[in-house]
């Protein structure tokens, strides 16, 4: 019987069995797809990821993208975008998700059962059996926000916001790279007039993404197709760029109301719900929320009742805060107030970069957390 098997093979769960790699369990990660996988994201970590991960920036850069970023462009569709500089000081990096999640997975040190499916999982004495053959102490719903352990165990939210979100990402050849403005150093973030969601455009080297996401999923579809034409006609990408655009979605941590604790079982990542509520960012939280469980389940000796894993719990809330399900009063203002607040603010450079950048995409008034397995 494995100790813990964590079901979901990305940033949350390798980070998982990473920092539990000295503990003497016996830990497997399981996941539908073979690595290195495609996964759809922006694909941007912060200094704060690379710390708490021990990475050695110098060993991950050889042979992968890893694009500083020095400076943003934001500002709303159709107006003009405030340039927001930080000396030259990097203040994250570009990574494509396809190489990150592989290098995590590979230095977990679990056992992998990659290529397998998580089909179901019923309850034996101590835990759980998964796909009547895999027995495990302690089952980690780590696979994001349609994972299938927070299905299992019905673990749903009453009122959840689920943002949807398209993308594209591609390696540009000679001409589209000759027609592409984007600076590398300084993506470009637009958000939609309605306030219901923001575009970006990010040069990771010679990769190109571009993506939008929206609280409202209502034609998205349109949306998205909108803001590409639009920065098409301002001249700022490729004529050319490839037509099929992959979605995804995930949950806003302050509207996700779901267990995430349950006897034998935890959830980590996106899976719990914790993508920061104004740029979305998953990875910063997926990669916490693994090393705040792992501190739970090495205290747990053995036993992994609700009860004992209702410290996990209790750590998110300290890291990350209530969650507040009902609109806050920013929501709760007349839409016309809102946006004309939102125009107002959208250029000035203050605002941009002291709040936009640094607080809501950075998240640079959070520490690292000071006891990262290391």
């Amino acid at each position: 019987m494995l100790d813990v098997l964590i079901v979901g093979g990305g940033p949350a769960g390798s980070t998982l069995a990473w920092a539990l790699r000295d503990s003497g369990l016996k830990i497997a990660i399981m996941d539908k797809e073979v690595f290195p996988r495609q996964k759809v994201c922006a694909g941007w970590v912060t200094p704060a990821v690379m710390q708490e991960l021990a990475i050695d920036l110098d060993d991950y850069a050889a042979g992968r993208v890893l694009q500083p970023i020095t400076g943003f462009r934001i500002g709303q569709i159709g107006q003009k975008q405030v340039r927001s500089d930080y000396a030259g000081k990097t203040v994250s990096y570009g990574i494509r998700r396809n190489e990150f999640d592989n290098y995590l997975l590979m230095r977990s040190r679990a056992s992998l059962l990659t290529g397998t499916a998580f089909k179901k999982m019923q309850r034996i004495d101590g835990g759980w059996c998964v796909n009547d053959e895999v027995n495990a102490k302690l089952v980690i719903g780590a696979g994001g926000h349609f994972c299938p352990v927070a299905r299992a165990i019905g673990s749903k939210g009453v009122s959840e916001m689920a943002v949807a979100a398209q993308e594209v990402e591609f390696e540009m050849d000679d001409k589209q790279l000759a027609e592409c403005e984007i600076d590398a150093e300084v993506p470009e973030l637009f958000f939609t007039p309605d306030l219901k969601g923001y575009g970006w455009v990010f040069r990771k080297g010679n990769f190109l993404n571009i993506g939008l996401g929206r609280e409202d999923r209502h034609k998205l579809s349109g949306h998205v197709q909108h803001f590409v034409q639009y920065l098409k006609q301002q001249k700022k990408i490729p004529q050319n760029i490839p037509d099929k655009m992959c979605g995804h979605a995930y949950l806003l941590y302050p509207h996700a109301i779901r267990e995430i604790v349950n006897d034998h079982v935890l959830l980590i990542g996106d899976a719990a719900g914790l993508a920061y509520e104004q740029s979305g960012e998953g990875i910063r939280p997926a990669v916490e929320s693994a090393l705040l469980a792992a501190r739970v389940i090495r205290d747990c000796d053995d036993d992994y009742s609700a009860e004992r894993l209702q410290a996990y719990y209790q750590l998110i809330v300290k890291r990350f805060g209530d969650r507040t399900p009902r609109p806050g009063l920013v929501e709760r203002l007349p839409f016309g107030i809102k946006q004309m607040l939102a125009t107002r603010l959208m250029k000035s450079s203050w605002f941009t970069k002291n709040i936009v950048a640094d607080r809501w995409f950075l998240h640079a008034h959070e520490k690292p957390l000071d006891d990262a397995v290391s």
